[in-house]
């Protein structure tokens, strides 16, 4: 279950960019990373554009919990992988930074979405 307010997921919705940190063993938060993110229904989703062993990304899996900052939004989050064979969320993942993000073209679009891009899923759970 969500704990997003409607508010947030809308803020953290209208803007382009997130920023994403993981914390370290010591409890101290990582710099923060940019990266995009989606809304499907009341969850919020990122992915790795250059995959599984992009550091963020493995630094986000091993931690299990970070921070994230948009639109004014800046929230504790626990990272959740979304198994890529749940085909349909997946594929509503991928529709949704399509609308989101298409106007930057299919090249910077392209590396999150699709079959390989749903490896790399994660859901940013409020905390």
């Amino acid at each position: 279950m969500s704990t997003w307010t409607s508010d947030e997921l809308d803020r953290v919705d209208k803007v382009d960019e997130l920023r994403i940190s993981s914390t370290r063993p010591d409890g101290t938060d990582r710099p923060f990373v940019i990266i995009w993110c989606v809304r499907v229904g009341d969850e919020l989703y990122v992915r790795s554009a250059y995959g599984s062993e992009n550091p963020w990304y493995r630094r986000a899996l091993r931690a299990g919990t970070g921070r994230i900052s948009a639109g004014g939004i800046e929230r504790a989050v626990d990272f959740s992988r979304l198994d890529p064979a749940e085909t349909a969320l997946q594929q509503a993942i991928d529709a949704a930074y399509h609308v989101k993000y298409d106007h930057y073209g299919q090249r910077i679009v392209g590396p999150v979405v699709g079959e390989t891009a749903h490896l790399s899923t994660l859901r940013l759970d409020a905390r």
